[in-house]
């Protein structure tokens, strides 16, 4: 381990001491395995290392079907869990948009859930629908550890299912989530909470709606098929979920597809936008 890395290290872990300590071995481990990890400064690791340990504290992992959830496995998910909250401030405080909920569920593959709808005639449909991951509100987070895993392949096309459920966890801070977290005043120079809201949308819904016509052109007419994934089409929400993954895992080719939410999701991530939320 690198001198400056361990000062960093020290450093950064005695603002949230004390916490269980992620060793140096396990974490050089996790970030060999997410590339988009690596690629931050020695710094933001340092803090990301910090804020993993002390997310570590306060969550409970568990093994479905069987599973045994290893330590390097749980500091996997821990890294990826928090890498959203990485500029917002105290640690502790950054951690309270995860408060709701303490149980995170690994299943080994995909999950099965059975579902519910109600037509107009109010007559009751019951389907199953695969799933990799689903937050839950007030809930736990259910994840499928194959995709996880698959960090390779996942980085280059811009996925990241930990990303997206633990967004989701953001946009449902203000209720019922529809594809925008709590803002505060003053997000991107604005100076009303209302403003900040227009600022959002004024962004989001033509992206949204370009996105989603893409989707449509391609799966209806065959047209080329959009980078990001499909998903994203079927609501706000989950826009910008499917946003925030790529937006996290792969920043370049994002930043080629959705150069106008690129200054969004700085000044709400980077710019710790929300951190006074």
């Amino acid at each position: 381990m690198p001198p400056l890395f361990n000062r960093l290290w020290s450093r950064v872990r005695a603002t949230v001491a004390p916490v269980p300590d992620i060793s140096a071995t396990l974490w050089l481990q996790t970030l060999q395995r997410y590339p988009f990890l690596a690629a931050l400064s020695l710094h933001d690791q340092s803090k990301l290392r910090a804020l993993s340990a002390l997310f570590l504290h306060h969550k409970e992992f568990h093994g479905a079907h069987g599973l045994v959830v290893t330590d390097a496995m749980a500091i996997d998910i821990a890294a990826q869990a928090c890498l959203p909250l990485l500029h917002w401030g105290n640690p502790a405080k950054a951690l309270d948009w995860y408060d709701d909920f303490v149980g995170i569920v690994l299943h080994p593959g995909e999950a099965v859930a059975r579902r519910q709808t109600v037509d107009e005639a109010g007559v009751v449909h019951e389907h199953t629908q695969v799933l990799l991951g689903e937050a839950m509100e007030r809930g736990p987070i259910m994840l499928s550890w194959e995709h996880v895993a698959n960090a390779t392949e996942n980085t280059a096309r811009g996925h990241n299912v930990v990303v997206h459920e633990f967004v989701h966890k953001l946009d449902m801070k203000s209720g019922e989530p529809n594809g925008c977290p709590p803002l505060p005043a003053g997000f991107m120079g604005t100076r009303t909470g209302r403003a900040a809201y227009e600022a959002w949308w004024a962004a989001w819904e033509p992206a949204y709606e370009q996105f989603r016509e893409r989707v449509i052109l391609a799966e209806r007419f065959g047209a080329e098929r959009p980078w990001l994934d499909a998903y994203g089409a079927t609501s706000q929400s989950e826009f910008f979920a499917v946003a925030c993954e790529a937006y996290f895992v792969n920043r370049d080719r994002f930043a080629q597809e959705f150069p106008v939410l690129m200054p969004v999701l700085d000044a709400f991530f980077v710019a710790g936008g929300c951190s006074s939320s």
